[in-house]
């Protein structure tokens, strides 16, 4: 008989609200959102684009480039290490001057 157990590993932590796709993509997306209902309910001002419905169509593409972003954070996300190695100073960097004046 096989034994059924299953290994716990610890869960990955990942970037999650932090990752910077989700910051784009829910702001992308709040644009989009916003241009998409000027699109369809403010004044379209068709005479200044020639004829096309600009703030609705922007707002469209803005909303699909948000769902790629969330969706590619959600996909491949982030994983940060549990531990990280502390970095010994480079001594081929300058240390910072003190400024002359006491302060």
């Amino acid at each position: 008989m096989s034994d059924n157990t299953t290994s716990t590993k610890p869960a990955k932590k990942t970037a999650g609200a932090f990752d910077i796709r989700n910051i784009i993509g829910s702001l992308l997306g709040l644009y989009g959102v916003i241009l998409l209902l000027a699109g369809l309910f403010a004044d379209k001002a068709l005479d200044k684009t020639g004829g096309v419905n600009a703030n609705l169509w922007t707002g469209i593409v803005l909303i699909v480039v948000s769902a790629l972003f969330l969706g590619w954070a959600r996909v491949k996300p982030i994983v940060v290490p549990d531990e990280v190695e502390k970095v010994g100073d480079d001594p081929t960097r300058p240390a910072p001057r003190r400024r002359s004046g006491g302060h």
